[in-house]
C-alpha cells in the first residue's frame, strides 16, 4: 500500500449504502455482520430493512437474527419436518414420548404470533404450515390488531377451527385470499360462513372439511355408545 492512501473499509460507506448491502444479506449473514462493529449493528436494527421474514422452523423463531417492526409486510412460517406428524396427533391420545418431543416448542410459533400482534400491525401476509400448536385464539388476535392483513394462508395447522373463520368476516375487512388447507378441524359449515359474510375472498380449503376432526375423549364415548345402540 503506498505511503497516505487510505484502504477503504465497509464502514466507510454511507447509511443509505449500507441499508442497500444489507437488503442482499440472509438474515444469518445479516446478523454476523452487524456484531462486527455499532455502525452496521444500527444498520442491522433499522425497522424499514425488514418488511419480509420467512423462518423453516419454530427453532429460527429463537436465533434472534431478525428485527419485528412496523415495516413487516410478510410473514411466513413453514415446517415440513417429520415432526409435524407427531405435533399433529391429539393431545389425549399423543403417549409420553410424543409430548416430550413437542414440548420444547409447545407455544413458540404461539408467542412469536403474540409479539407479530404488538409490533406489526401493518402485515398484509401470513402464511403457516404445519403449526399445529397454534389455536384459534392466536389467528383472531392476528385479525383483530393486523387490520391491513390481505393474504392468510394455513396448511396443515389441525389447532384451527370454524372459530377463527367465524371472526374473518368481522374482523378483515381487507382479507382477499384465505387458505385453509388440510386443517382437518375445518368444517363446510364454518366455510360457508366465510362464503357468506366474505363473498368475494378467494377461498381455497383442499381436504380440509373431508378430513376427520378431532373428538375429545368423552365424544368418543359418547359415539361408541351410540353405534352400539344401533346394533342393538
Amino acid at each position: 500500500m503506498m505511503p497516505g492512501v487510505h484502504m477503504m473499509s465497509i464502514t466507510d460507506l454511507n447509511r443509505e449504502c449500507l441499508l442497500h448491502l444489507f437488503s442482499f444479506l440472509d438474515k444469518d449473514s445479516r446478523k454476523c455482520l452487524s456484531q462486527t462493529c455499532h455502525k452496521l449493528q444500527d444498520i442491522f436494527q433499522e425497522p424499514s430493512l425488514w418488511t419480509l421474514l420467512n423462518f423453516s422452523s419454530p427453532s429460527d423463531l429463537t436465533k434472534k437474527n431478525y428485527i419485528l417492526g412496523p415495516a413487516l409486510k410478510s410473514l411466513s412460517i413453514c415446517w415440513y419436518s417429520s415432526r409435524v406428524k407427531i405435533c399433529n396427533i391429539e393431545d389425549w391420545v399423543k403417549t409420553a414420548l410424543q409430548k416430550s418431543m413437542c414440548s420444547p416448542h409447545l407455544r413458540t410459533v404461539s408467542d412469536f404470533l403474540r409479539e407479530v400482534c404488538k409490533r406489526c400491525p401493518n402485515l398484509r401476509q401470513l402464511t403457516l404450515a404445519g403449526c399445529a400448536h397454534i389455536g384459534d385464539e392466536n389467528l383472531i388476535q392476528i385479525l383483530k390488531h393486523c387490520p391491513d392483513l390481505q393474504s392468510l394462508k394455513l396448511e396443515n395447522c389441525s389447532g384451527v377451527t370454524d372459530r377463527t373463520l367465524a371472526m374473518v368476516p368481522i374482523l378483515s375487512k381487507r382479507l382477499h385470499t384465505l387458505h385453509v388447507n388440510f386443517c382437518r378441524n375445518i368444517t363446510q359449515k364454518g366455510l360457508s360462513q366465510v362464503r357468506q359474510g366474505c363473498p368475494g375472498i378467494i377461498l381455497q380449503a383442499d381436504r380440509s372439511a373431508d378430513m376427520i376432526a378431532d373428538r375429545m375423549p368423552d365424544d368418543i364415548i359418547s359415539l361408541q355408545r351410540s353405534r352400539k345402540n344401533i346394533l342393538i
